[in-house]
């Protein structure tokens, strides 16, 4: 419903039944402030469906059409629905999951086009579809079916209003499959009129995702027929790759039909108990008002003020989507299907999966950590299971899947991140350094030349990304080295500490660039830093060379100083691509150089704190904030990512952000709002104002902690944590004068 929706209800409700106040005093929900359709058109490939904050569901609409455009099943242009599936990846560039379609059918169309696998689908229009947080509907015109959608954290619950029909019913098609997802093993067994339980495995980009489940229905259907590869069965169970089942049933005009099914990672007696503990009656209102009550609830731990509605649409949106990912993957007994292949049982936390580690260490890690402290505990409890699965942490994994795509070992800095900040007192301090040590001392993905070469040397294999990994290694070795130094392991310290300076190995003087360098130390000739090539990770050396968060001011000093180091950050926004330029698909969002549709840029515009000039900052930032992002279908300038665009936004427009992601710094950038107040553990609460706060005044002139001057350009996460109050005093010309001096400077690391 929209806020204009809400209004209209208001002002009714008073003149009926009359109220002590006017309509417009009536307090907004903060969920109607959240469009769930933003980055469901350009390059975000997101999903608008019904989910909860986390959960291992996310029941969304599919179209059934393949393509990089509808990786997450749906692509806001498009104007049939095939079905709704009940598992989606928010923002990624991997065609995977889209698992168990239920499609609602009858006799008053039966199109089906090539496209789709030949199979029934319905035409439908925006003007009879509507999203919010933990709940999706829309108008099958051709069938004249309305669907409705909510969802528990492992149950989607449907509901059909369907026309006078006799031949009324669902599809779950267990051979459905989308882009790189194909199913192995599917099954189906019909339990009694009104339930039916199986389970679909299948290899794609998780090579070995299992998903059990079991569908109730509101109405008995009167006949069931099973098919296996389009064969129909007269038996009451089907095993196969492909199956699928029909249930039809007659219906009277308007009657609502309600579905609702349970899943499970592990087996189905997990999927019937996630039914029972979740979706326990037939009130389909009910568990939309739950749904969104969860999400008004966590999107309330910050209410930000601000007449700008646009800006707070885009503010809500992206704290929304901030919490698609990762997603809960253990029962309710805490059952799952482990990475190793194997089942195990999660005991005092809740097993997470997909992490798009690349990603999100770098935002959307440390926003959780103000946010969902206790949620970050589970994550690196996921890693630690994970680590004892498989003798490493993970890199990007999902469903119980290590899918190794992207590079790094970046669940190091969070959990290093995590562990600086006080919330892993209670683990077991020895098996962390060992999980953060595991991915270092391997052999794979370069990581062994990394070691013996002090960097990852040029190669033509698939995904070398020689210069990237070498800085990401870097970064990570960094990390690990905290930790050691933290538990007293002096010996470790000093050779992770000289493995973060490997990125100095990559540094050309010639070019002043992060260069590919052969095995033999000789640098890979007709180098051009604008180039995308196979030696920089879905970027260029323009990209990456700013990627040495830990050592900024080596970073500086190699460049040849801060005038130096200057030019080049300013070059980093005004060096425009040309006409002719080949930018491959993931380079968006372009400033200059500057791809903000991509992570490895995120924290380039904070550089000039570093220099002492933290109002070019702020007018980087600002304008970053406002041409790249919108509360709109094409709203995401890039893949959202499974949170970090939206983190970067949320963290940034409070004016502040981690460039940093594992030394609890938040470097000053500049805020959008008139007054934000945080929620914080412990009944403790911080309040940020914005004296002056408007879109023309976006630079800082003075900024105080509880009274106090700060005299820095940055603030430590335990200054956020403790509570009180933050003010900035804002002003429309910069203030040249602040934070100035080398001991103002974000600290940085120099050896």
């Amino acid at each position: 419903m929209t806020r204009q929706a809400v209004f209209l209800l208001a002002a009714i409700t008073c003149f009926i039944h009359g109220c002590s106040q006017t309509p417009n005093k009536v307090k907004d929900r903060l969920t109607s402030y959240v469009n769930p359709f933003m980055g469901t058109d350009g390059p975000g490939n997101t999903y608008p469906g019904a989910t909860v904050p986390f959960g291992m569901v996310q029941l969304s609409p599919d179209h059934g059409l393949s393509g990089w455009d509808r990786i997450a099943g749906y692509f806001y242009p498009d104007t049939i629905i095939t079905g709704f599936s009940h598992m989606h990846l928010t923002g990624t560039g991997a065609g995977d999951l889209y698992d168990i379609l239920l499609s609602p059918v009858n006799s008053k169309a039966t199109k089906t086009i090539k496209e789709n696998g030949n199979r029934p689908y319905s035409t439908f229009s925006h003007d009879n579809e509507h999203a919010e947080p933990g709940y999706y509907q829309v108008y099958l015109q051709d069938y004249g079916i309305n669907a409705e959608l909510t969802a528990t954290q492992r149950t989607g619950i449907h509901q059909y209003t369907f026309p006078q029909d006799e031949q009324s019913g669902f599809i779950i098609d267990l051979g459905y499959a989308l882009n790189w997802d194909a199913p192995t093993e599917t099954y189906i067994k019909v339990l009694d009129n009104n339930t039916i339980e199986g389970y679909r495995f299948s290899s794609g980009w998780a090579s070995d995702q299992r998903v059990f489940f079991t569908a109730k229905f509101s109405k008995p259907f009167e006949t069931a027929e099973l098919f296996n590869d389009n064969a129909l069965s007269s038996h009451p169970s089907v095993k196969g790759k492909n199956t699928k089942i029909i249930v039809r049933f007659a219906t009277e005009e308007q009657e609502k039909v309600l579905v609702k099914l349970g899943f499970s990672s592990a087996s189905n007696a997990g999927s019937g108990k996630s039914l029972i503990a979740e979706a326990p009656h037939n009130n389909f209102d009910a568990y939309r008002q739950q749904a969104s009550d969860v999400w008004e609830s966590e999107l309330s731990k910050i209410t930000i003020e601000s007449h700008n509605i646009t800006w707070k649409e885009k503010f809500y949106t992206t704290l929304y989507q901030s919490m698609l990912a990762p997603t809960l993957l253990s029962d309710t007994d805490g059952q799952y299907k482990g990475a190793d292949g194997q089942y195990h049982t999660a005991k005092d936390y809740n097993k997470y999966d997909t992490f798009s580690l690349w990603d999100t260490f770098r935002a959307a890690h440390p926003l959780y950590t103000i946010m969902h402290p206790d949620r970050v505990k589970d994550f690196v409890s996921s890693f630690l299971s994970h680590y004892k699965e498989t003798g490493l942490t993970p890199v990007w994994s999902m469903h119980g899947n290590e899918t190794n795509m992207m590079i790094g070992y970046h669940a190091i800095p969070v959990i290093v991140d995590a562990y600086f900040k006080g919330l892993l007192n209670d683990f077991d301090s020895e098996l962390l350094f060992e999980a953060c040590k595991s991915n270092a001392m391997s052999d794979e993905h370069g990581i062994k030349e990394y070691r013996e070469l002090g960097y990852v040397p040029v190669s033509y294999d698939h995904e070398n990304w020689s210069v990237s990994k070498t800085v990401e290694y870097a970064y990570d070795d960094w990390c690990i080295a905290q930790l050691a130094k933290a538990l007293n392991k002096s010996e470790e310290h000093n050779y992770f500490m000289n493995r973060a300076a490997n990125w100095q190995h990559h540094y050309d003087s010639e070019s002043s660039f992060l260069r590919p360098k052969h095995a033999d130390g000789s640098f890979l000739i007709d180098f051009v830093a604008k180039d995308y090539t196979d030696h920089f990770c879905e970027s260029n050396a323009w990209h990456y060379f700013w990627f040495v968060p830990h050592n900024i001011q080596g970073l500086v000093d190699i460049t040849g100083g801060a005038q130096r180091f200057e030019e080049k950050l300013d070059s980093m926004f005004t060096y425009h691509p040309k006409e002719d330029d080949q930018l491959p698909i993931f380079s968006t969002g372009m400033i200059g150089q500057y791809a903000h549709g991509n992570e490895p840029s995120h924290h380039v515009g904070y550089l000039y704190n570093y220099l002492g000039k933290p109002w070019k900052t702020q007018e980087r930032i600002r304008q970053i904030m406002e041409t790249q992002y919108a509360p709109t279908p094409n709203g995401h300038c890039g893949n959202e990512d499974c949170g970090q665009m939206s983190s970067w936004y949320i963290l940034s427009s409070l004016g502040f952000y981690p460039v940093n992601p594992a030394d609890g710094i938040y470097v000053f950038g500049t805020p959008l709002w008139q007054k934000a107040t945080l929620q914080l553990p412990d009944d403790k609460e911080l309040i940020i104002n914005y004296e002056n706060a408007s879109p023309a005044n976006k630079y800082i002139q003075k900024v105080f902690l509880n009274g106090q001057e700060l005299k820095r350009s940055y603030i430590h996460h335990h200054e956020l944590m403790n509570g009180g109050k933050i003010e900035f005093i804002m002003q429309d010309t910069p203030n040249k004068q602040l934070w100035t001096t080398p001991a103002s400077y974000p600290p940085s690391s120099t050896k």
